[in-house]
């Protein structure tokens, strides 16, 4: 997995998922008011490569070459597996010339289709900061700010018969699918919690109804009476290695 670090016009290739060479020359440098992707976890499909925004500010009076960039990782920030295809970081916007001070955007790029990206990358990483110095040499620090890297979900819903007399039942089915970044596939998720939601003709949110586990196969299915017109979906909340999604929603107009 290869990664293009552009900053002001100059372009590095390093490595992402992979080693990182050791030996840091530390101390000049120092980051802050880091936020990678608003504070939000990083969900990643089978196919879409992924944007993921960044800011951050770098304080130095030392001079650099290429960087700085912010970047998740595993292991140790200057010694282990990192997470990126490529990052693009702007040039220095200042905010004090004379301390150095500079505030960065960045853009961080994750190809799940990328030979060495598997499922086993989902969960927590770190984010570590890096700049690479005149003379060959680089400082990174390690900015102790966990990341949630998941796997994308997808939800589907159909509510029958359409319409329906008002007391009769409606069959609400569906399925919920993970994604596999073995197989670059979605997949049945299985023994999920899932709420089933309903949104009453003119009114503005869902109130979950009952909760659902689903199939061997990811599949959903309920009865509900007919009570009103509105609209019915499912709702999964997701766990710590896989993104929330709610289904579209399907309309039974009640009679």
């Amino acid at each position: 997995m290869w990664s293009a670090v552009v900053a002001g016009g100059a372009a590095l290739v390093v490595t992402g998922v992979t080693a990182v060479p050791a030996g840091a020359a530390e101390g000049g440098v120092s980051f802050s008011r880091v936020a990678v992707n608003g504070g939000k976890p990083i969900v990643i499909g089978v196919k879409e490569e992924v944007e993921v925004p960044a800011v951050f500010r770098m304080t130095t009076t030392l001079k650099y070459d290429f960087g700085p960039t912010v970047f998740p990782y595993r292991g140790k920030p200057d010694a282990g597996d990192t997470l990126h295809s490529s990052v693009i970081t702007s040039d220095c916007k200042v905010v004090d010339r004379a301390k150095g001070i500079c505030d960065f955007k960045e853009w961080l790029y994750i190809d799940p289709r990328d030979y060495d990206f598997g499922n086993e990358d989902a969960g927590t990483w770190q984010t570590a900061a890096r700049v690479f110095l005149a003379g060959d040499a680089h400082d990174t620090d390690d900015l102790n700010l966990p990341l949630q890297v998941k796997r994308a979900t997808r939800v589907t819903a159909n509510a029958s018969p359409e319409p329906v007399t008002a007391g009769k039942t409606i069959t609400v089915t569906g399925r919920v699918t993970r994604a596999n970044w073995d197989t670059h596939t979605y997949q049945g998720y299985t023994g999920r919690t899932v709420s089933l939601q309903f949104k009453a003709a003119g009114a503005s949110s869902y109130t979950t109804v009952k909760k659902v586990t689903s199939s061997s196969t990811g599949a959903l299915r309920t009865t509900v009476k007919a009570t009103g017109s509105g609209t019915w979906r499912w709702a999964y909340y997701g766990n710590s290695t896989s993104g929330a999604k709610s289904s579209s929603g399907d309309y039974v107009a009640v009679r």
